[in-house]
């Protein structure tokens, strides 16, 4: 314990191609259950014809479990109201709103490029902390002034030579691997390099989503390990410790392939229950404002939780007098409801606001 926490880790070891202690009976067996919840996910999503009004929504979710590991906290509510209108963000909620931004900007460039680059980390560290600083230069430790955990490695050479390991690993194309397996590996060793001053668990659990859409695994970024980290933590933090002391890597790739399957089938839930709202909601609407019923309209009403006059405006949907019309009009059936942020007035989707407050 004491070589990891006094004194930077510039032993830590590289990963390896041809290293086998991922091939277990136990991960085996769980990597199966977990790609096969996985890929149900992703089956689901291909039969949507417009899966990314889940993006805003479930990218927001994610920021908010992934800030919250970090004791970064802002609520729902606070969350898709500043999501609409930014002027009503505090200090942490505009936090958890750059985790977001930064998520579906790297989800865009990794679906382009499909590969890993310094550059790529550090324009996700960015865009997460709204610095422009990059590789750190100097030591940090893990912990407190009270008791130092670990003491990542040290300094920028250092880091960069483990981080061009970490990127090769990360775009090899071999089968030699399950890429669930390779992404597990690949986050200890992110967060073991901890190549920045600060953001290095938001950062690695953004490259998390990279990773399993480089593979082929996501078409969209619909799928985020956070809240399963986040009711684990203690687990999460142990069990990295342990593969830094003892190698342990077994239960280290056990708990990520648990949390694929587990967080596979409460988003497929979460994506099913929010289609039977969306296809409800599109029989009020027809039965009751016929008049007013569009197809892109039903799409605005689920691309976020919050809605505002110029959200009609900028779709074409309707003019700014029209918009304020057909919003008022949704709340009159009680599909919306009204609220004053600030000086702006916002529509709240009652039903996806519910489906999403459950977590």
């Amino acid at each position: 314990m004491k070589h990891f926490s006094d004194k930077p880790y510039n032993d830590l070891p590289e990963l390896l191609p041809d290293e086998k202690y991922w091939k277990t009976i136990r991960i085996y067996e769980q990597v199966t259950t977990a790609s096969r919840a996985l890929a149900e996910l992703k089956g689901r999503l291909s039969a949507i014809p417009n899966p990314r009004i889940f993006i805003n929504t479930l990218s927001l979710q994610e920021a908010k479990d992934s800030s919250s590991i970090e004791n970064i906290f802002t609520t729902n509510d606070r969350l898709f109201r500043a999501f609409t209108v930014d002027s009503e963000a505090d200090p942490h909620t505009k936090e958890v709103l750059r985790y977001g931004k930064a998520l579906i900007d790297v989800f865009n460039v990794i679906k382009s490029r499909n590969e890993f680059s310094i550059e790529l980390i550090e324009r996700i560290y960015r865009n997460i902390k709204d610095e422009k600083d990059s590789i750190r230069d100097f030591p940090v430790y893990i912990g407190n002034d009270y008791m130092r955990i670990y003491t990542p490695p040290c300094c920028k050479d250092v880091i960069l030579k483990k981080l061009d390991n970490w990127i090769t690993v990360a775009n090899s194309k071999s089968d030699e691997i399950d890429p669930l397996i390779k992404m597990a590996i690949l986050h200890y060793q992110f967060e073991a390099i901890h190549p920045f001053k600060d953001g290095n668990g938001r950062t690695g659990r953004v490259i998390n989503v990279l990773l399993l859409s480089a593979c082929g695994l996501l078409d969209e970024p619909v799928l985020y390990l956070s809240k399963y980290i986040d009711e684990h933590k203690s687990d999460y933090y142990r069990l990295l410790i342990e593969v830094t002391q003892n190698r342990n890597w077994e239960e280290w790739i056990l708990f990520m392939l648990k949390a694929v399957e587990e967080t596979s089938k409460h988003t497929l839930y979460k994506v099913l229950s929010i289609m039977e709202l969306f296809e409800e909601t599109k029989k009020k609407i027809r039965s009751e404002a016929q008049e007013i019923y569009s197809f892109e309209l039903l799409e605005t009403l689920f691309a976020q939780v919050y809605c505002k006059y110029a959200f009609l405006v900028e779709n074409g949907i309707a003019s700014r007098n029209t918009a304020s019309k057909y919003l008022s009009r949704l709340e009159e059936i009680g599909i919306l409801e009204k609220e004053k942020v600030g000086k702006v007035f916002v529509f709240k989707n009652k039903g996806l606001y519910k489906i999403l407050k459950k977590g």
